[in-house]
């Protein structure tokens, strides 16, 4: 690796001031993402503010935010719903994640340098770190964090804000599967050959992973979707 762009700050360290719209956001999300808001059901503002008890103000910015990362949606007439998981829904945001994350890595490739290695083996870490835990939203948050790295680093903004408005529904996708196979966290080993390739000299073998890596999600989030009683 080469000395290269100047890498994101270690996000665990740093204080992040947060509005309170962005609170109440960061609490819905929780709720969705670890199942205590089931996935396909309808909310109302008036249920969600006794729920936070919060005003309907900042509750609407913070409906906003989630709707904008897809995990809710709202229709005219029908009222706004929990994002539900389809096999078409599965399909294509993985295939797009493969199209990303490929090109993020071959933006960053030739200018990945230490701060990069040290940074992606920190959230491998921390990934891990979540193994024991029995926090769904947890595991699957770090799960993400690992992935976002090469994006952050890329230096490509449009990249970026591409990755970070899937990233929702893929945490959200990420701890459904884990619940329904009943684990709290990724399988131990999962991203052990993706940091390694992430680290080394082969292109080619890391876009390999990736594909791999996303074909064998697709494979079982299809088969949770539609034969949920199925062991993927």
């Amino acid at each position: 690796m080469t000395r290269a762009a100047k890498m994101p700050g270690n996000g665990a360290a740093e204080i992040q001031r947060q509005t309170f719209s962005e609170q109440i956001a960061a609490r819905l999300r929780h709720d969705i993402i670890c199942g205590e808001i089931e996935a396909g059901s309808q909310i109302t503002e008036m249920d969600l503010a006794a729920r936070f008890g919060v005003s309907r103000g900042p509750l609407r910015e913070a409906m906003a935010q989630l709707a904008s990362e897809g995990l809710i949606t709202s229709v005219a007439y029908k009222g706004t719903r929990i994002l539900n998981l389809t096999a078409k829904d599965v399909r294509e945001i993985y295939t797009l994640r493969i199209a990303l994350e490929g090109l993020a890595f071959q933006e960053i490739w030739d200018r990945r340098d230490a701060a990069f290695r040290d940074e992606l083996q920190r959230r491998h870490r921390h990934l891990q770190s979540t193994f024991e835990l029995d926090d769904h939203a947890a595991s699957s948050e770090a799960e993400i964090l690992l992935h976002s790295l090469v994006y952050e680093a890329s230096g490509h903004r449009l990249l970026l804000e591409s990755w970070k408005r899937i990233s929702g529904r893929m945490q959200f996708y990420l701890a459904i599967h884990q619940r329904a196979h009943g684990r709290k966290a990724p399988v131990a080993d999962a991203h052990q050959r993706y940091v390694q390739l992430a680290l080394g000299d082969r292109l080619d073998l890391m876009l390999k992973e990736i594909a791999d890596h996303m074909q064998r999600g697709i494979r079982k989030m299809e088969t949770y979707v539609t034969e949920p009683g199925k062991p993927s």
